[in-house]
């Protein structure tokens, strides 16, 4: 599931941004790892999505770990949504 798994930079890029994507590895695996073992690979899934999708939508890259963490911490509060969400419509059908 992570896109950034395959990529090699070239000799000649920029040691910045080998170390971005390092970063972005690691807090997309560490988040996709989490939400599985919480919830589910479904929801790691639609959440890693959505953090991909919340890292195009920002201005530039982030250039530190906790620039990584605000784009997680945003996407833990749509998973949180979603899985509130899940839970009350499996409560009323339940009831």
């Amino acid at each position: 599931m992570n896109p950034l798994a395959g990529y090699k930079p070239s000799r000649n890029s920029n040691p910045g941004c080998s170390d971005l994507i390092t970063m972005a590895e690691r807090e997309l695996s560490a988040f996709f790892n989490a939400v599985t073992q919480l919830f589910g690979s479904e929801q790691a899934q639609v959440s890693a999505e959505d953090w991909l999708h919340e890292l195009i939508e920002i201005d530039g890259l982030p250039t530190s770990a906790r620039e990584w963490r605000l784009i997680t911490a945003k996407v833990s509060t749509r998973l949180a949504s979603r899985v509130n969400a899940s839970s009350l419509s499996t409560e009323f059908t339940n009831a």
